[in-house]
């Protein structure tokens, strides 16, 4: 059930990854100009950034699909297929007044593109290989999976029809409780949030809040939902699920990173330091948290605790101090000044960064100094006969750390399946073995997690992908052509 979840959260990324250039193009979207040329490319650009918010069940409905069948385009067919029916269907169940206006618009938001993703990847699994009678043998095969997709989200789309009405209201219900409780909500959810980093379930939750809790109505008329599609729609009460994250990830998580080099040996500085300081601006710059996370996670657990606890701390006070700002990507300098004049109050952020960045600096210095925790560069002080390696001997290319990882993890034989998400490498094994974590932490990796029935993760921050692109390169040569 784990690697399931774990493969839904994975699988989300796919249509975030996107939203950057939602966010972009509906900021452009925004701006005024005297000049007709102008104004008309930038109704333009707005458009274009609507309608990725307006389809996100859609790339929802794609991204589960392609996650699950390892970028089998056939998959993407048919979850496209699959979900235009579906929607069309479940259109046909609106309530509508006496004057043929639509009073209540039947609307499931991404739970039905994940729905319909799942429906999709269930007969994938299946059926991919059927084969049917002689005549009908043209319809076999894949071929097979958009067909029994689109007969069975009729069905689907009748069968919500009826019951949807009712979850729908009392999703509506849900949320607003959830909205009404204002700091005890955002705090929960900036604990959770943290806390599920290390089994990269967060996003599941993070879909839920950015793009299901909360409605706004926009100046066409449409119902939009999630605090993040609300904040670029306009709705000026939106950001609460996303502010808090700013303090934390451009100044708390860079001055822990300055905290934590303060201890670094003097055999490690030059290699350790290097990596604390990029970890720490690809946090300012991007809000990618995740390489200096897992410097820490494992190796000071009460580090991450603390780190955890004062995420949703910083939720409650933006909250607090009525601070309203949102990210298409995530909570970096990129997207804060893409958005400043979208949000309120962000100069005070700004201030609320600050203070987060001391308070950062000092309880990780202290906690560090107490319990003598063994971060980055204090793993290896102790080993007398540890000798300093020169920095450029450690600098691998991808090539090298794709042979680092396979030697790792038993060779290609032992490799079932390879994907990455946007900081960690995923690798599916046909059997758990043991995986010396210093030997990839040389070679860059921030963590290793393994999470049983042979599923392992290695986070190596953006270079991921590169090392999943190099191992399945040599994992088609090898099954081709039977090469080591």
């Amino acid at each position: 059930m784990l690697g399931f979840l774990q493969t839904i959260a994975r699988s989300l990324m796919i249509p975030i990854a996107v939203l950057p250039a939602a966010a972009i193009l509906q900021r452009i979207g925004r701006m005024t100009f005297e000049n007709g040329l102008l104004q008309q490319i930038v109704k333009v650009c707005h458009a274009g950034g609507e309608v990725i918010f307006d389809n996100l069940p859609l790339l929802f409905a794609i991204g589960i699909a392609i996650g699950f069948a390892a970028g089998d385009g056939i998959a993407a067919l048919s979850a496209t297929v699959g979900y235009l029916v579906f929607s069309k269907v479940l259109a046909s169940f609106d309530i509508v007044g006496a004057d043929g206006q639509v009073v209540e618009r039947m609307d499931m938001g991404v739970l039905g593109g994940m729905m319909t993703g799942l429906i999709v990847v269930y007969y994938y699994r299946n059926y991919k290989n059927i084969k049917l009678p002689a005549v009908l043998g043209f319809f076999g095969g894949k071929r097979f999976i958009p067909i029994i997709s689109s007969l069975t989200m009729v069905m689907v789309g009748v069968g919500m029809g009826f019951i949807w009405p009712s979850i729908q209201h009392a999703i509506r219900l849900l949320s607003m409780e959830i909205l009404s409780a204002g700091g005890l909500g955002v705090f929960i959810y900036g604990l959770l949030n943290r806390l599920l980093i290390p089994t990269g379930l967060h996003h599941i939750i993070n879909s839920i809040s950015w793009f299901q809790i909360g409605d706004y109505t926009n100046t066409s008329g449409e119902i939009v939902h999630g605090d993040m599609t609300r904040f670029f729609a306009g709705d000026p009460s939106a950001g609460m699920f996303m502010t808090g994250f700013f303090p934390v990830m451009m100044f708390g998580l860079p001055a822990a990173a300055f905290a934590m080099m303060k201890f670094v040996h003097k055999n490690q500085r030059k290699v350790v330091v290097p990596i604390l300081l990029s970890a720490g601006l690809t946090s300012f710059f991007t809000g990618v948290t995740e390489p200096i996370e897992f410097s820490f996670m494992f190796a000071a657990p009460v580090l991450y605790a603390v780190h955890a606890l004062l995420t949703g701390v910083s939720m409650v006070v933006v909250y607090l101090l009525e601070i309203k700002l949102g990210f298409g990507f995530s909570a970096g300098l990129i997207d804060l000044l893409l958005n400043w004049n979208l949000g309120s109050h962000t100069a005070i952020l700004l201030l609320v960064g600050i203070c987060y960045a001391v308070v950062y600096y000092f309880v990780f210095r202290v906690l560090i100094q107490l319990f003598r925790f063994r971060t980055p560069g204090r793993e290896f002080a102790e080993d007398s006969n540890m000798e300093e390696i020169p920095a450029e001997q450690r600098a691998y290319t991808t090539e090298e750390r794709v042979t680092i990882v396979l030697k790792q993890v038993g060779g290609m034989n032992n490799i079932m399946g390879v994907e990455a998400c946007i900081t960690r490498l995923r690798l599916r094994l046909k059997y758990d073995v043991i995986v010396h974590e210093v030997e990839l932490k040389k070679a860059g990796a921030f963590g290793v997690m393994q999470m049983g029935r042979g599923n392992l993760h290695i986070v190596f921050g953006t270079d991921s992908e590169l090392i999943k692109d190099g191992i399945e390169k040599r994992l088609s040569t090898y099954r081709v052509g039977g090469l080591v």
